[in-house]
């Protein structure tokens, strides 16, 4: 019920060894960083630094500005980027824009995919094919980014995993989690990270408490996931294969299995059974998270 093949469909993830020897899936998270920097190959070179001037683009071993080429930008989730040089189609260019940031060189690039201008990446950070990084996102390093992924517009990652076709089209908070495959998150969705009580999350399923010994735990969302918009999930939250969130809720901490509708009235019920954690211990306290 638990473990990462509950939660995902792992064979078309290619940075799936990430999972290996997990228990409970959201050790995941405190793996992301030294996998990340262990299995990235940086191809940003001279990029990297100050905010650029010019638009370039990343082919092979080459970074070419962008007046010596065309570049013909459709949907990019779908492979429609298409660059040439002199008449010639460059095949699986990628596109950073002018006004984009790369911090530093821990960053990698994958095919086809485009960055645009606002956006401020640190490493480690990979991003993988056909990726659409919209302007002014924020990556603040420890990413593991699929392929055919949306970051969306003023979308802020850190430490997290988004699984192949995972979008996060707008205004969105992903901190310590991981969105599995054909994850969608309604704008505005905000995956809370940090409990306002100084203290690791602790799971309560179905009467068993889990010690994750995570002090920053955010959301662990199953494949084909659908959040409202508004929506925001308490931390700690684990959301089974193809739940639905209505919008603007409050999504209390725990285990939601595959396929659940999460309304305001399925959240009411076992919010009246669940123990919180206090400064005391363990107790009835009132729900006090905050991203």
């Amino acid at each position: 019920m638990l473990r990462s093949e509950d939660f995902f469909e792992l064979s078309e993830f290619e940075p799936r060894d990430i999972f290996s020897n997990v228990e409970f899936v959201w050790e995941a998270l405190s793996k992301i960083k030294p996998f990340v920097k262990g299995h990235l190959v940086s191809n940003v070179g001279s990029l990297v630094g100050d905010m650029l001037s010019k638009t370039h683009v990343l082919w092979n071993d080459e970074i070419i500005p962008k007046d010596d080429v065309e570049i013909e930008a459709g949907d990019i989730t779908k492979g429609d980027l298409k660059v040439s040089r002199k008449g010639e189609e460059l095949p699986g260019a990628s596109v950073v824009c002018a006004g984009a940031v790369l911090v530093d060189s821990q960053i990698q690039i994958g095919k086809g995919t485009v960055v645009e201008p606002g956006v401020l990446i640190k490493g480690p950070t990979i991003i993988g094919d056909h990726t659409e990084v919209r302007q002014g996102a924020y990556l603040r390093g420890s990413c593991l980014i699929g392929n055919r992924c949306v970051v969306g517009h003023t979308t802020e990652v850190k430490n997290a995993i988004m699984m192949n076709d995972a979008k996060a089209g707008h205004f969105a908070y992903i901190g310590d989690s991981i969105l599995g495959n054909d994850v969608n998150l309604g704008a505005g969705t905000k995956l809370a990270n940090l409990k306002i009580i100084d203290a690791p999350v602790m799971l309560n399923i179905e009467g068993k408490f889990y010690k994750t010994g995570l002090r920053k735990f955010g959301a662990i969302l199953g494949d084909n996931v659908q959040t409202g918009c508004n929506s925001v999930t308490s931390p700690g939250t684990l959301l089974g294969k193809g739940a639905l969130v209505y919008p603007c809720l409050n999504v209390p901490a725990g285990y939601f299995p595959p396929k659940s509708i999460i309304d305001a009235r399925a959240i009411k019920r076992p919010f009246k059974k669940r123990f919180m954690i206090n400064r005391f211990g363990l107790g009835k306290g009132k729900n006090s998270e905050r991203k």
